[in-house]
């Protein structure tokens, strides 16, 4: 990771380039007006500021917003200027934010993915404190936050023994120019298609602190983010140094047309750095690595996404990411597996005021680890994209708008789970390689899910909630055993916001 003098380098660089655009905030993946955003991108109503790549900033919510307000329709039109409305800043280059909230969270199962639960279900409070201040082409925001659930939840890679805990939802530092950004903090991300985590980086687990940086235009676009992860342990227990490191470069080829190659991988080693070659934005990770020195302790991911808008209001996207392909005798017996995983995914309008979202999604039963566990694309055991594999998913979701900042989405899918584990290393080859399967190792679990999920505010109040029913077979990966179940969770909080100009 760079240090605090390369941080102060890197900004004296970029200081000097014209100051025409000014700071703005990220929209935090967890504030309840995103899903009517993301309602609104459906249907076409407006355009997708960065597709693939959450989150984007506050300023350009507000330009895309602003660019549909007079064409939208009726149904939506509402929607879009009440979200206007709430974006607005206060005038001037620098304002600051204060907003402290304070309700309970209450779930089934502590876990926060709902399509496989663990932990006890429960009733705790809690607390936030969102902080924001921006000055001219700096933005700095802070979201500390008293959670308790943590503690029951298997994911939180924190302490557990303790009484009360809580985590800096997020905290960063941004400068922002006319063509470049740089950053350094703590902030949720997710690189894939709405609806599902992200192969390479998502934003599944609690985040870490990462450096990134973007540069270029709306039609051509790179970004990088670099990030330590934690330390692990060897069979000598001697520590183990691990670092991340993803970065993509985005084409606008038309107005239909987008697309992105990104490359993303984990170094690890006694007494490991941070390799230069390894931190290169522009560098080809896979002829550095994979066909360049061929060094052992590190694992890459290479991947594309494709966007095509079939019609004005109907677009198709597509996420893969590939971790290793045989390429060589891939007729014999004891090939070894391929490990990749992909996303196809549609949406559009549904009717007036509704949209429409599909999705296939496919992690085969060796992606994202290899023979060493500590090469798997894990941080603290906890996945950086995706955090379970030997699956497939299918799911149909519907958002309507109510009451203009309240969206009702129901959902269907069908999980199909194997037994392979991210965390677990990936058995050796050798002769008996094509013994394990593509996908499904051992018994595979079926669940079957109908749920429903409401977010938004109203005045003080906010809510984020979802509940659905479970037909799960073969539940535990026990051959013969069904369950049903209930599978809900509620944040519900209230707050106040304060902003204002400063002189």
């Amino acid at each position: 990771m760079p240090s605090p003098r390369q941080v102060a380098f890197a900004l004296s660089v970029l200081l000097p380039v014209a100051l025409h655009a000014q700071a703005s905030p990220y929209i935090p993946l967890d504030d309840p007006r995103l899903p009517a955003l993301e309602h609104l991108i459906a249907r076409g109503d407006i355009e997708d500021p960065s597709p693939f790549v959450r989150p984007f900033r506050r300023s350009d919510a507000i330009r895309v917003l602003a660019a549909a307000d007079t064409t939208a329709g009726d149904a939506s039109g509402a929607v879009i200027r009440d979200l206007l409305a709430t974006f607005r800043k206060p005038e001037g280059e620098a304002h600051w934010r204060l907003e402290p909230r304070i309700g309970f969270q209450s779930y089934s199962s502590a876990r926060r993915d709902p399509l496989h639960p663990a932990g006890p279900s429960g009733i705790r409070p809690y607390a936030e404190l969102g902080l924001e201040l921006v000055a001219g082409n700096f933005a700095l925001a802070s979201r500390p936050a008293a959670e308790p659930r943590l503690l029951k939840d298997p994911d939180w890679p924190g302490r557990k023994d303790v009484k009360f805990t809580g985590r800096q939802v997020d905290a960063y530092v941004s400068a922002q120019f006319k063509w470049a950004r740089l950053f350094y903090g703590k902030l949720d991300q997710n690189w894939g298609p709405e609806g599902v985590p992200g192969i390479g980086l998502s934003n599944y687990s609690y985040g870490r602190e990462a450096i990134g940086f973007e540069i270029g235009s709306r039609d051509v676009h790179l970004g990088a983010i670099a990030a330590p992860l934690q330390d692990a342990t060897d069979s000598l227990g001697q520590p183990i140094h691990r670092y991340h490191f993803a970065h993509r470069l985005d084409l606008r080829l038309s107005r239909r047309v987008h697309l992105a190659l990104w490359e993303t991988t984990i170094l690890q080693g006694l007494d490991r750095q941070f390799d230069a070659r390894y931190r290169n934005p522009v560098t080809l990770l896979l002829l550095g690595n994979q066909y360049g020195l061929g060094e052992q302790g590190s694992n890459l991911l290479v991947g594309v996404d494709a966007q095509w808008k079939v019609a004005r209001r109907v677009t198709l996207q597509a996420q893969l990411g590939i971790d290793d392909f045989q390429y060589q005798d891939r007729g014999g017996p004891d090939r070894y597996p391929d490990r990749w995983a992909m996303t196809i995914i549609g949406f559009g309008p549904l009717g007036r005021r509704a949209a429409w979202r599909a999705l296939y999604t496919r992690a085969s039963s060796l992606a994202l680890r290899t023979q060493d566990s500590l090469e798997n694309f894990t941080d603290a055991g906890i996945g950086i994209g995706r955090n379970f594999i030997d699956n497939d998913q299918l799911s149909v979701f519907a958002t309507l708008p109510v009451w203009r900042r309240w969206l009702v989405a129901p959902e269907l899918t069908l999980l199909r789970q194997g037994e392979g584990l991210l965390t677990a290393p990936a058995p050796p080859r050798g002769p008996l390689s094509g013994g394990t399967p593509q996908i499904f190792i051992g018994v595979m679990e079926r669940t079957w899910r109908a749920a429903v999920g409401v977010t938004g505010e109203r005045g003080i109040l906010r809510i984020g909630a979802n509940a659905g029913l479970h037909h799960v077979v073969n539940d535990g990966h026990v051959a013969g055993r069904t369950r049903n179940r209930f599978q809900g969770s509620i944040t519900a909080t209230i707050g106040l916001v304060k902003q204002g100009g400063l002189k």
